[in-house]
């Protein structure tokens, strides 16, 4: 399923980890993120594999919404962490790693600033070029997204695809396509053979 993408991947600089479940990848992060500080944006594939809780144990993490304090605070602190994990909105079988946010803080951290980056990514997120990948996260996750943060958005409401509001609670804000891997950290892409988040 993944062999494509893999290749692709590490051409374009990035390590790739496999694994058939969930539960596989995210004892493998727990064996190779131990000591440190770590930093995490809202994610439902972070959640679905109770990450939050299993490196919280034996790592400093933070979390806006899972670590006490001000969430601002919280983020700044995310963002300064030796470790950064996040998912994925649409993955290009051609290589390219698609995100979009409203805030900024997963798309920042996922371009600067720690010592390592983990994206972890379910089969559902996998798209076969590019543009697909682009189309997947607008009209599918953006929309699921939305509905999940209880935002008065038109994709929200019709949960059917972007319609490209202007409406003040519009999360689509930034996109960040990874072509390669950033020059000033290592990048891990971490594929799961289940489906995982939006």
């Amino acid at each position: 399923m993944f062999e494509t993408v893999k290749k692709n991947l590490e051409a374009n600089g990035f390590t790739v980890s496999v694994f058939a479940s969930g539960e596989e990848a995210a004892a493998y992060l727990n064996r190779e993120i131990d000591g440190a500080t770590v930093g995490m944006g809202g994610s439902v594939t972070m959640a679905q594999l109770g990450l939050k809780e299993s490196l919280s144990a034996h790592n400093t993490l933070y979390c806006h919404g899972f670590t006490p304090g001000d969430p601002a605070e919280v983020q700044r602190l995310a963002s300064a962490a030796d470790i950064y994990l996040l998912s994925a909105n649409g993955l290009a079988e051609t290589g390219e790693i698609i995100n979009i946010d409203g805030m900024g803080n997963r798309t920042a951290s996922s371009l600067y600033g720690h010592r390592k980056v983990y994206f972890l990514i379910g089969k559902n997120k996998l798209a076969p070029d590019f543009h697909s990948a682009l189309h997947r996260a607008r009209n599918v996750a953006a929309p699921k997204n939305a509905q999940r943060l209880n935002r008065k958005t038109p994709c929200a409401v019709k949960g059917d695809r972007c319609y490209d509001c202007d409406s003040p609670e519009r999360i689509c804000r930034g996109l960040v396509v990874h072509y390669k891997k950033m020059t000033s950290m290592d990048m891990e892409v971490v594929l799961v053979g289940q489906e995982l988040g939006y």
